[in-house]
């Protein structure tokens, strides 16, 4: 089988060309670990089953011009000593150096097949951390639960195969390649249905302008996290008391938060535009990765009651969620995306553009407590970078084992007040889940 990046894998790279870092995402697990826990044996448990995830020992490879997109094949050199360290948390070893920590391993170089693991020891609890950090082309946010579900304790992992593999001869790239074209002409009715959902999930291809604010500015190369927890099912309950769903209820919450903020800033402003990734998957196994998403684009309203805010909300997103997830525009104008980063226009626009505010994104990971090499799993913190151009917050959410974890995103010289930020969400999310509780 030849494992060809997708469409949307190259968008992802390309987005990435001429930028200060490439998308990564990941998470934090915070592991009960007790007297008997062992980081020499937990590396081991690890690099025993990375061997069910084929992709994270193999490297993307470019193939000669004609043979079509670039494959994924098996690394002979892999060493799992690049990919898997131990370091000890900076004092006073509370959960800001931790997240300082993640931010660096997010932010810095990762070794050829795109992914590390590192340990954390000197936690001020003596609790253990697990920071995974994954280079976007591996994984879309449900392919990064597949890998999570082959890594942890409870998982029933498929047998690894022989390794490594040979890759495939150019003879066979070539045929497959003219093959992918000659099939791509009986699917230009689907792409131009695909592509008109896409575009009118994203608001059109002429939407007017977001309001302008503090928000966008040009951004750096760092970025700092915190984070706000809430019970999922006290968000669950206010959301569906008014018909609408979880994710409706949080994205009423962080745009009432950014209100809240603009207003400290002085500024003021009716709506704000967010973009929402939009999985085409509701599951997917660690042995198919890869991107498989769209996007919507939505000027939402951030003033009056959050109680009307979210009925208006969940309205509003209800179609264009089927439109995203009918068409994937990174997948449809991945080409499109390529040529404008090759020529630098993509990270021009990145840094001038108003059409959004912020992105927000939101998986649903395990209802219940995982173990990972006999240590309880007792937080899951989601974490991600990418070049933002001129965006200066985002949020990643998780929910797992009954609470929701999200993390705001920051560039620290765009958004220095991001603490009152996280201040603000948290009394959103206690207003509209004492809706719930109502």
């Amino acid at each position: 089988m030849i494992d060809r990046a997708s469409a949307s894998d190259m968008a992802i790279l390309a987005m990435g060309v001429g930028t200060s870092m490439s998308q990564r995402a990941g998470a934090v697990l915070m592991l009960e670990t007790g007297p008997e826990f062992e980081v020499a044996e937990a590396t081991a448990v690890l690099a025993d089953r990375i061997r069910s995830v084929p992709r994270l020992r193999q490297r993307l490879v470019s193939v000669p011009l004609g043979c079509g997109r670039p494959v994924w094949v098996d690394d002979p050199g892999f060493d799992i000593r690049l990919h898997v360290r131990q370091l000890t948390c900076p004092s006073p070893g509370d959960e800001r150096a931790l997240l300082d920590m993640a931010a660096a391993v997010l932010t810095g170089p990762l070794p050829p097949s795109r992914w590390t693991a590192i340990f954390v020891t000197g936690l001020n609890d003596g609790a253990v951390a697990l920071i995974v950090a994954l280079d976007h082309v591996l994984a879309d946010g449900i392919g990064g639960l597949a890998v999570l579900a082959a890594l942890v304790d409870e998982s029933a992992r498929p047998a690894p195969a022989g390794f490594p593999q040979r890759p495939p001869p150019l003879q066979r790239l070539a045929a497959d390649a003219l093959a992918e074209r000659l099939r791509a002409l009986g699917r230009m009715r689907p792409f131009w249905r695909g592509a008109k959902a896409a575009t009118a999930a994203t608001g059109g291809m002429w939407p007017e302008p977001t309001a302008r604010c503090s928000l966008l500015r040009p951004t750096g190369a760092r970025r700092t996290f915190a984070l706000v927890r809430a019970d999922l099912a006290a968000v669950r309950a206010a959301a569906h008391r008014h018909g609408c769903t979880v994710n409706d209820a949080l994205l009423t919450a962080v745009t009432g938060a950014l209100r809240r903020l603009l207003e400290r800033r002085g500024e003021h402003v009716g709506a704000l535009t967010v973009s929402v990734p939009v999985s085409v998957r509701r599951t997917t196994t660690s042995t198919d990765l890869g991107n498989r998403f769209g996007a919507l684009i939505a000027s939402l309203p951030v003033t009056g009651p959050p109680e009307e805010r979210l009925v208006k909300i969940g309205a509003l997103l209800a179609e264009r969620k089927k439109q995203a997830a009918d068409g994937s525009a990174a997948g449809l104008f991945g080409p499109l995306f390529r040529v404008l980063a090759a020529i630098g226009l993509y990270r021009w626009y990145l840094r001038r553009q108003r059409r959004i505010h912020t992105l927000v994104s939101n998986v649903r990971g395990p209802d219940q407590p995982l173990t990972f090499a006999g240590a309880t799993i007792r937080r899951l913190i989601p974490v991600a970078v990418a070049e933002n151009g001129n965006v200066t917050v985002t949020f990643e959410i998780l929910s797992y084992a009954g609470t929701v974890t999200i993390t705001l995103i920051a560039d620290p010289e765009g958004v220095p007040d991001l603490d009152e930020l996280a201040a603000h969400l948290s009394d959103e999310l206690a207003g509209i889940t004492a809706s719930g509780a109502a």
